[in-house]
This record gives structure tokens, C-alpha cells and sequence, in this order.
């Protein structure tokens, strides 16, 4: 849990880090839409694949971040993988003529299963790896004002605004918190005798509990003192305030989007054009 760097405002002096935090946002925003985005032919949502992960492992070599640590942070991902499995099991394929892979108690289990079942896996990984990218690079605050930028024209409506964007910012800023407390918590109930890794599943189900429960109360205690201190210091959410920090962009903002755009643009263009994408690939 350490390891885990989401959520984790890292000081750098990058190209990324430089940037407008409302231009982050809008690009994680264009991303994730990339990152869903189907493709018919197998070949080309693979090329896809690739080519996103070489994207995003070049952005988090740009903003100085371990690529190591996203695998160690995806080192649980393997209870979904074992969840998506048995669900692509149950769930009848309508497709006939689909290559087999093998028959487990007599269900007759797919190739076409492990296929998309790695694209779910792919994408996940890409949205969590944009995500760390956001965070490490962005300060709370900062991200708050973006947040409280793009939702500025809802206020015409009467829509808590800066109390939403304040919201997400101090969820966002209690991952890594919450992250280590959970780290703590597990270290002294391991040495009260608790295992999480041996055991039946009702042995490690208790141990979660004895996990589960502490963090609970002390999120909430944290909650309470957080709530505490604001009120001391006289915070008023509906009240007029004014900006220590303006947010301005800059000549980097301009070519982040241009290229970002070019980018989304030929992802585009490959998704209208799939299938004679792949005839050029096989011809």
C-alpha cells in the first residue's frame, strides 16, 4: 500500500507539472473518451493497445514517475481479472463458430473471453496510469480551482460550485492518506496475530474485518478534525472569496491541447476508417 503513489502531489520541475491544471483535466478527460472508444478489427484495437501504453508510460516518464510503482499498485488487480473471468464464463456467447480454448466442468470456455478480457484490463491500467499522472502532478488546491473553473457557468443555476469543487479536491487528497493509514492499520494487526495473506477464505474475511473497521473510525475521526479546523479558521463556503493564486495559461497549454488533438484526431480517423486500416496491416 506504500507503494502507491495516486493521489500523491509529487514537487517537480517537468513539462507536465508546468502545465494549466484545467488543461490536465481537459486532456485526462479526452483520453479516458480515447481509451473507450471500440475498434471492430482485433489488429487494430491492438496496434490501439500499444500505442496507448507507450503514450501514457512516456507521460509518466515526463512527469518522473516510477513506472514501477504503477505495477505494484496494480498488484490487486488480479481478483478482477479472476471476477471478469468467471463472468465472461457464465455468460452465454452469442457467436457461434468461436475459436475454444478449453471446457471446465462441461462449460466450453472461449479464446474470444481472455481477448476481452485483457482489453478491460488494459484500459483500466491506462485510466489509473492518466489518473496518477493528474495527481502527482497537480497540487490539491490547483485542482481545485480548475474544478471550480469548469463548473463555474452552473452557478447561473444556483449549483454549489466552489463546495463540489472543494469536495473532490479534499476526497482526492485523502487517497494517499487513507492509502497509509491502511498501511499502518495493517502492520499492527499483523502483529497482533491477523493475516491477510495465509489462511481459509473465513480466516482472511475476519482479518479484513479487523482492517475495515479501524479505518472506518479513524476516516471519520479525521473527518471530524479536518471539519474542526476549517471552522476555526473561519472557512464559509458561501462566502465571497478572492484568489491567492490566478490560474493563466501558456505557451505549453497551447501545444499539450494541439498535439493531444492531433492525436484523438488520427484515433478518430482509425476508428472511421477500421477496416481498410486492416487490410493495410494483412496486405
Amino acid at each position: 500500500m506504500s507503494s502507491m503513489v495516486f493521489g500523491r502531489y509529487v514537487s517537480e520541475k517537468t513539462f507536465v507539472h508546468k502545465l494549466d491544471p484545467r488543461t490536465k483535466i481537459f486532456l485526462l478527460i479526452l483520453f479516458s473518451v480515447a481509451v473507450f472508444l471500440h475498434f471492430t478489427n482485433n489488429i487494430t484495437s491492438l496496434l490501439m493497445a500499444v500505442g496507448y501504453l507507450v503514450l501514457v508510460f512516456v507521460l509518466m516518464i515526463c512527469s518522473k514517475i516510477n513506472i514501477l510503482e504503477l505495477f505494484k499498485s496494480l498488484s490487486m488487480m488480479w481478483f478482477m481479472m479472476l471476477f471478469l473471468l468467471i463472468i465472461y464464463i457464465i455468460t452465454p456467447v452469442p457467436e457461434p463458430n468461436l475459436p475454444v480454448a478449453f471446457t471446465i466442468f462441461g462449460k466450453v470456455v472461449y479464446w474470444d473471453v481472455f481477448v476481452n478480457m485483457g482489453y478491460i484490463i488494459v484500459r483500466l491500467m491506462l485510466l489509473i496510469s492518466l489518473a496518477m499522472v493528474l495527481t502527482s502532478s497537480t497540487r490539491p488546491m490547483d485542482m481545485t480551482y480548475a474544478f471550480e473553473w469548469y463548473m463555474h457557468p452552473l452557478k447561473v443555476i444556483r449549483f454549489p460550485v466552489h463546495e463540489i469543487a472543494m469536495t473532490l479536491s479534499i476526497a482526492l487528497r485523502f487517497i494517499p492518506t487513507l492509502l497509509d493509514e491502511t498501511n499502518r492499520i495493517m502492520k499492527a494487526q499483523e502483529s497482533r496475530g491477523a493475516d491477510f495473506k495465509h489462511g481459509s477464505i473465513f480466516k482472511r474475511f475476519g482479518a479484513i474485518i479487523s482492517l475495515i473497521i479501524p479505518l472506518f473510525v479513524s476516516a471519520i475521526e479525521r473527518s471530524e478534525q479536518l471539519a474542526n479546523a476549517m471552522e476555526a479558521r473561519g472557512y464559509d463556503p458561501k462566502a465571497k472569496r478572492s484568489r491567492y493564486k490566478v490560474l493563466k495559461g501558456s505557451w505549453r497549454d497551447i501545444v499539450a491541447i494541439v498535439f493531444s488533438l492531433l492525436i484523438f484526431g488520427g484515433i478518430v480517423f482509425l476508428l472511421v476508417y477500421d477496416s481498410h486500416v486492416a487490410q493495410i496491416v494483412f496486405f
